[in-house]
């Protein structure tokens, strides 16, 4: 009897656990930080005016964050002047709490840019200055925080601080930079350090990493201001790094990035043990790929038309779309081929802006305007399913689009709208 109840107590608690363990993590472009969401069954074309509007928010601390999701809740986060802000609203856009949660950055662009990580009914993000922060999904009260650039020597480009926080199991990755480490894994629980790598001696970017499986060994995939670099997941170790302002395209013979651009803010692709990293300020992209075991990484082409300021790429069908950098204030949308390099097309609309995919369709939000475009995905030209504008709002439209449960959440600085995009 006595076995039977320690079996059953075994059982309950290995299902409990597991469920903890299985939880949907909701975080920056969503499905493993790829922009390619696992929605179905939406809307092939939008009415003439748009997708319905469902609700709308406005005179939202500012921000440029995307929204995530978890415990019945929509998360985002702005400023209210001297803090960056964690802003809970519920499925119908009512404001539930907001929580001050670390210092706003003090010079440039100081609107928040840190897309909550959410995993269970807890939430993580990362200020302007770099203090993190554990924060209760129903109540909004801090659990924990810690000013991690602060304590761990961290530098700051011109922009301060821009990274949504990285979660793999136990652990919780931040990027300081500067001469102590390049990354951090903290105990996602109480944000006591676990391990820190080592230095590279180069400031952090405005990158949001990836995670990735090579050899049997998980990397965190990052780009700091030199390099393109990999970091081993269980203990911190630098894998391999390539300075990419040096780099050689054998086939090119040119450097990838020969002056080293100030904004480097694009998370990297991964596919099949290959990589590929973009910027704006005309310095193009690369592909770059990695040995079977992991330990190294050398370039398979360089590409100079895709060079994207921070709106984002996406792989759909062996294809990368997004829009390139012409200036601050234009840019064209583009695909070129995975495997080559190739330009497929290079086609004006409106100016640049961000992309995601769903469903076999790209949403494109331009950035200067507000025009959302349903785009099918067609490397022969850029063909435009259907549009509509998002009028209200503050600022420039630097929020990426986000869909969930047949949603589709587009932001505008202080403003936030959501509209069924489910086919009936």
């Amino acid at each position: 009897m006595i076995m039977k109840t320690l079996a059953a107590v075994f059982i309950v608690t290995f299902l409990t656990f597991g469920t903890v363990a299985a939880q949907k993590i909701s975080q920056w472009r969503e499905d493993n930080r790829t922009g390619v969401s696992a929605e179905k069954g939406l809307l092939r074309m939008w009415p003439q005016n748009g997708p319905s509007l469902l609700w709308s928010i406005s005179k939202l601390p500012r921000g440029y964050s995307s929204v995530t999701f978890g415990d019945n809740r929509i998360f985002l986060t702005g400023m209210d002047g001297q803090n960056d802000v964690l802003v809970a609203l519920d499925t119908t856009g009512n404001l539930k709490w907001q929580t001050p949660f670390g210092r706003v950055w003090s010079k440039a662009s100081p609107e928040s840019r840190c897309t909550p990580t959410v995993e269970g009914n807890r939430v993580y993000v990362s200020s302007g200055f770099g203090d993190l922060a554990c924060i209760d999904a129903s109540s909004g009260k801090i659990i924990w925080s810690l000013k991690a650039s602060e304590i761990y020597k961290g530098t700051y480009g011109e922009w301060g601080i821009a990274e949504s926080l990285l979660i793999d199991g136990q652990k919780l990755y931040f990027s300081p930079g500067g001469p102590e480490t390049m990354t951090i894994a903290l105990d996602k629980t109480n944000g006591k350090l676990i391990w820190k790598s080592p230095s590279i001696n180069d400031a952090p970017a405005y990158v949001s990493p990836i995670l990735v499986e090579r050899g049997g060994k998980k990397l965190i995939i990052n780009i700091s201001l030199h390099y393109l670099y990999a970091v081993d997941a269980s203990g911190g170790a630098i894998v391999w790094k390539v300075d990419h302002t040096k780099a050689i395209d054998d086939k090119a013979s040119v450097a990838v990035w020969p002056d080293a651009p100030l904004i480097k803010c694009v998370t990297p692709l991964y596919k099949d043990g290959k990589i590929y990293m973009t910027g704006g300020y005309n310095h193009g992209g690369a592909l770059f790929e990695l040995s079977n075991d992991g330990k190294t990484a050398k370039i398979v082409w360089t590409d100079s038309v895709l060079d994207v300021h921070h709106g984002g790429v996406v792989l759909v069908n062996s294809c990368i779309y997004g829009a390139n950098w012409l200036s601050n204030n234009d840019g064209n949308w583009c695909c070129i081929d995975w495997n080559t390099g190739r330009k497929m097309y290079e086609e004006h609309w409106k100016c640049k802006g961000s992309v995601i995919a769903a469903d076999g369709m790209l949403y494109i939000y331009d950035e200067k305007s507000g025009f959302a475009g349903l785009v099918k995905p067609n490397p022969s030209k850029f063909e435009l399913v259907s549009s509509f504008r998002v009028t209200q709002g503050t600022g420039p439209y630097w929020s990426h689009p986000v869909i969930n449960h047949g949603k589709l959440y587009l932001r505008h600085g202080d403003y936030l709208a959501a509209y069924s995009i489910k086919a009936k």
